[in-house]
């Protein structure tokens, strides 16, 4: 079974509280499994991409969080080496504790250079700043009072409260082998983003010969919207990814206003079959 997640309109000209509301609420009603968001903290000039125009994900799921009741909540991606890890292991606690246990986290190490030079962080040691920082998240979720002893961060007896309410779990996101590698020793799922389905096959087979289990969730982020491309293409798609063992696909809409994206957002749960609540 293929679950269908919506990413929210955070970025751009649709975005704002209103359209966050309004598309937070309808893709519960529509049987969406999760509401997803991006993660930039600032973007330079220089980048065409992604919209500077980004609410802040972790503000902008609080919000989504605060006017749904059951549907999932989650980040494609959360760079991580961008925040300070224990400041970001509470704000992430606190958010699983307030929707009751309703949060994924999508983690991924970054690949503007420009924007890890603008937060003062380092670029190239942020593959291992991530692994450790998703050691440090562990323990500080399971333990009280907590002790850490890695490279980048070291604490004796700190309490962390409160503690989320359920297992978070943590889907690494890339497109190389070390973030697969990373998926497989550290994660409880794979986050692949803009990718076709044949170039997930290979990828996919190696990471189900690492993690067989069927709780290891391979999930991937795409372009999907209706209004802008032919339905059946979305239908062959889906089965696509589906074939190649995809269990769960958050759709972006590519609208610039709150109408046009909640029609999408309709249209596409009609592609794909979704039971309304």
């Amino acid at each position: 079974m293929l679950h269908l997640g919506i990413h929210l309109p955070q970025f751009g000209r649709a975005a704002g509280p209103t359209s966050i509301t309004r598309a937070a609420r309808h893709a519960e009603e529509l049987g969406y499994t999760g509401l997803w968001v991006s993660d930039h903290v600032v973007q330079p000039a220089s980048q065409s991409y992604p919209s500077p125009y980004l609410f802040d994900p972790l503000v902008t799921l609080t919000w989504a969080a605060a006017v749904t009741t059951e549907i999932g909540l989650g980040t494609s991606v959360l760079v991580a080496p961008h925040h300070a890890p224990l400041e970001m292991a509470n704000t992430l606690a606190s958010l699983d504790a307030l929707s009751g246990g309703r949060l994924t986290v999508g983690v991924g190490v970054g690949w503007s250079a420009g924007e890890f030079e603008a937060l003062g962080q380092g670029f190239h040691d942020r593959g291992k700043r991530l692994d450790e920082i998703i050691d440090l998240w562990r323990t500080v979720w399971r333990d009280d009072p907590t002790t850490f002893h890695g490279r980048y961060v070291s604490f004796e007896e700190l309490r962390v409260l409160p503690k989320p309410a359920h297992d978070i779990d943590i889907w690494v996101g890339g497109s190389g082998e070390r973030a697969r590698r990373r998926a497989v020793q550290r994660g409880e799922g794979f986050h692949f983003i803009g990718v076709t389905p044949d170039e997930l096959r290979d990828p996919i087979a190696e990471l189900r010969s690492a993690r067989p289990e069927p709780d290891f969730v391979i999930s991937l982020r795409t372009g999907w919207d209706p209004q802008g491309m032919d339905p059946d293409r979305i239908r062959a798609e889906s089965q696509d990814y589906e074939a190649a063992g995809v269990t769960y696909v958050v759709a972006a809409p590519w609208r610039h206003d709150l109408d046009s994206w909640l029609r999408s957002m309709e249209l596409l749960a009609e592609i794909i079959g979704l039971t309304p609540r």
